[in-house]
């Protein structure tokens, strides 16, 4: 990996941030995965300062090579890859579908995102750097012989196998995509070591149809999968009550060493492929509150992800924009203006698009977090309460926690 940053006889970093231009270079074409949404990201981070923060430091990665692909990935699978990088007739291993058309240098491009999401957790690991991001990366669908869901290779699984080989004996991933992370899941459902949280919209509703709070782990790992299966039109005080009723309980039972968050922005209002309703603002929050769950419990140590999102303009680059502000310690306010020079690249990029006046969905917003009513199990009408206490009946048990007391 090639360090952009000058940091001889300087104090480690705060937080490190992968970024060079070739991870634009995951583009599967006339497809809703436009790299776009990460140009879009990192312009609106730099014109609002966040990059240029002290204590910052932006690395650029090198491509994974084949033994780190190896970590989750058959080999058999890489060599569909790399011929299909080369031969767009490739078909099988997923690859040639809807989902995951093939392209030129796509086993380059998709090994690079690996890379730097490895590089940004050896960071974290070493000490070099209390928190890394690899906004590119999330790409948690992609299982060991196949591509699936707009997702080759799966960077957050090999970046968690990349940690437990360096020594970390307890992680916990918490996926707040608005599809289940499966193919993390997959990798790690009979690892005890390996905490998955997933927080998404039903599996009767959505791609990939699991995700059920039965699912809980393999025979190894008894309470190892936590999964949040949520009712289409979840709206932003639902969502928030349900995080908060089993994410920090289940984080602060298994007591992770590193807290390795995926944060795709799908389950906003405008994303055009699912039907969760959250606003940027609820986003916003749920950073906040994972960044303190990684200080409180993880001793400060954060490795986070983009993602999903499709609403290329009027969604990603703002959530991801306030993650990139909160690693990098210090929130951006939701009533902050977007800068005009960041609103004509966005409709140069994206002509369709209705590049946003605000770092918020709510004019004249100035409220620091979106406030939700603490969960109540006495209320199970609601269909969100519902979905909560089906995932507590299931897995808090295996966690040593009380389904029904509201303060696990």
């Amino acid at each position: 990996m090639r360090d952009n940053a000058d940091t001889a006889g300087a104090a480690p970093p705060q937080t490190t941030v992968m970024w060079a231009p070739e991870l634009l270079h995951y583009d599967f074409g006339d497809h809703p995965l436009n790299p776009v949404r990460v140009e879009l990201t990192m312009a609106l981070a730099r014109e609002l300062g966040v990059l240029d923060r002290p204590g910052v430091r932006l690395l650029a990665p090198t491509p994974a090579d084949d033994a780190t692909l190896r970590l989750v990935h058959t080999d058999d699978y890489l060599a569909a890859v790399r011929a299909a990088s080369v031969d767009p007739a490739v078909t099988g291993h997923g690859l040639n579908t809807a989902d995951d058309p093939v392209f030129p240098q796509m086993h380059e491009a998709s090994a690079l995102i690996v890379g730097a999401s490895v590089a940004a957790a050896q960071a974290v690991w070493s000490g070099a750097t209390r928190r890394a991001v690899n906004i590119a990366g999330g790409l948690h669908h992609a299982m060991p012989d196949h591509a699936s869901g707009f997702c080759v290779y799966n960077d957050p699984a090999i970046a968690i196998r990349t940690l437990l080989d360096a020594g970390a004996e307890s992680i916990a991933y918490v996926d707040v995509d608005v599809h289940h992370g499966d193919g993390v899941q997959h990798v790690f459902y009979d690892d005890p070591r390996v905490l998955t949280i997933s927080l998404h919209e039903s599996p009767y509703a959505l791609f990939p149809g699991t995700g059920f709070p039965t699912e809980t782990g393999g025979e190894r790992a008894p309470g190892s999968a936590v999964n949040v299966a949520l009712p289409p039109g979840t709206g932003d005080g639902g969502w928030l009550r349900a995080f908060h009723a089993v994410v920090p309980g289940a984080v602060r039972a298994f007591k992770p060493q590193l807290l390795v968050t995926q944060c795709g922005a799908d389950a906003h209002r405008a994303d055009p492929l699912a039907d969760l309703r959250l606003s940027v603002d609820c986003q916003r929050t749920a950073y906040l509150a994972l960044e303190q769950l990684a200080e409180t419990v993880c001793g400060g140590r954060w490795l986070a992800f983009g993602g999903g999102g499709y609403a290329l303009v009027e969604a990603v680059p703002r959530a991801w924009t306030h993650l990139l502000a909160i690693l990098t310690g210090t929130p951006i306010e939701p009533d902050t203006p977007t800068p005009a020079t960041w609103r004509a690249l966005a409709e140069a990029r994206c002509p369709q698009g209705h590049p946003p006046a605000t770092m918020s969905d709510f004019p004249g917003a100035a409220a620091a977090t979106v406030p939700h009513r603490p969960w109540d199990p006495g209320e199970p009408a609601d269909a969100v309460d519902r979905a909560v206490l089906a995932t507590r009946r299931a897995v808090f048990p295996l966690l040593g926690l009380d389904p029904y007391d509201p303060r696990d």
